[in-house]
C-alpha cells in the first residue's frame, strides 16, 4: 500500500532501487535520498526517487563510483554533510564523512573540501537569514565533534618542525576555523597551541612567548570589522616575539589588512596576510627557516 500518490513508504523506494531498506535508509541518513517522517514512516517523494535513480546509477558498481569521488564529489559531499548539519543529524554527518574518506579522500581533503565549504555556507545562509542561529550553533556543535573523531588521523610520527600558535581575535566567537587549521599544521608536523575563539592580545603573546621553537603565530579571523582587535593581537606578538604573524580567515581581506597596519603605525614587515588554507600553510611552512 503506497503512502500518497506523490509519495512512497521508504520500503516501497527500497524495492523499487532493488536495494535492502537498510541500504535505502543509510541513502537519506547520508542526505543521498531526501526523505520526509510522516507519523512515524519515512516517505520519499516519487521525483526524488527517480533524481536519485538517474544521478546515482543504481546499476553503476562500487569500484566505478569510488574511482571518480576524489574529484567531483567533493562537493557532493559538503552539500550533504550540510544538509545533515542543518538537521541536527550527527550520525548523518558522521556517514557523510566516512563516506567521503572511502572514496579516497584524505582527512585534509575531507577538511578543506567537505567541513569547511559546509560550514561556510551554513554561515552565509545564516547571515541571509535562511536559518536561525539556533540552527548555526548546533551545527558547529556537530562539526567540533566531528573534528574531534577525525582529529588523530592528523597525528604524525617523528621530529616535530617546531610550534605554531593558533587563536581567533578577541571579539570573534568562531573556534571552528583554527581547530581546523591547527590538525592540518599537525599534519604537516608541526606542534600547534590551540587557543581556540575570542582570543585576548595578551594571551597570544603568553603562548607565543612559551612555546618551544616558535615557527609562527598565526590569526584566523571571521569578523570583516574587527581590525582593532586584529592589530592589537599581532601588535602584542610581535612585540613580544618578533616572528611572522600569518593573518587570514574570512573576515580577512586587503581593506582589513591595511585598517591592521594602519593601525600600527604605517609598517607590519612581519604580517602576512593569506587568501585561502593552502597559501596560509605555505607562509607556516616557509617562516619555519627561522624558528625561535
Amino acid at each position: 500500500m503506497t503512502a500518497g500518490e506523490d509519495l512512497l513508504t521508504l520500503a516501497e523506494a527500497a524495492q523499487m532501487l532493488g536495494v535492502h531498506y537498510m541500504t535505502a535508509y543509510r541513502y537519506v541518513r547520508t542526505g543521498r535520498l531526501p526523505a520526509a517522517k510522516r507519523n512515524g514512516t519515512w516517505v520519499v517523494e516519487t521525483h526524488d526517487l527517480e533524481a536519485f535513480r538517474v544521478g546515482s546509477g543504481t546499476s553503476t558498481s562500487t569500484a566505478t563510483k569510488r574511482s571518480g569521488a576524489a574529484g567531483s564529489a567533493a562537493t557532493g559531499y559538503a552539500t550533504r554533510l550540510e544538509d545533515r548539519l542543518i538537521h541536527g543529524d550527527e550520525g548523518g554527518a558522521w556517514a557523510v564523512v566516512e563516506e567521503s574518506l572511502g572514496s579516497s579522500m584524505s582527512p585534509e581533503d575531507v577538511y578543506t573540501s567537505v567541513v569547511a565549504p559546509a560550514m561556510a555556507s551554513i554561515g552565509e545562509r545564516w547571515a541571509r537569514h535562511e536559518l536561525d542561529i539556533e540552527d548555526e550553533h548546533m551545527a558547529s556543535t556537530i562539526v567540533q565533534r566531528l573534528a574531534g573523531r577525525l582529529g588523530p588521523r592528523f597525528a604524525r610520527r617523528g621530529r616535530h618542525r617546531g610550534t605554531v600558535v593558533l587563536g581567533a581575535p578577541a571579539g570573534d566567537a568562531h573556534g571552528i576555523p583554527v581547530m581546523l587549521m591547527a590538525d592540518l599544521l599537525r599534519g604537516r608536523g608541526f606542534d600547534v597551541v590551540d587557543l581556540g575563539a575570542d582570543t585576548p592580545p595578551a594571551a597570544f603573546a603568553r603562548a607565543a612567548t612559551g612555546a618551544d621553537r616558535l615557527v609562527a603565530v598565526g590569526i584566523c579571523a571571521t569578523r570583516a570589522d574587527n581590525d582593532t582587535a586584529i592589530g592589537e593581537a599581532v601588535a602584542a606578538i610581535s612585540n613580544a616575539t618578533g616572528v611572522p604573524v600569518v593573518l587570514g580567515g574570512q573576515g580577512v581581506d586587503a581593506a582589513t589588512e591595511a585598517a591592521v597596519v594602519e593601525r600600527l603605525g604605517g609598517s607590519a614587515p612581519g604580517l602576512h596576510r593569506t587568501s585561502g588554507t593552502d597559501e596560509a600553510i605555505a607562509c607556516f611552512e616557509g617562516a619555519m627557516a627561522t624558528p625561535r
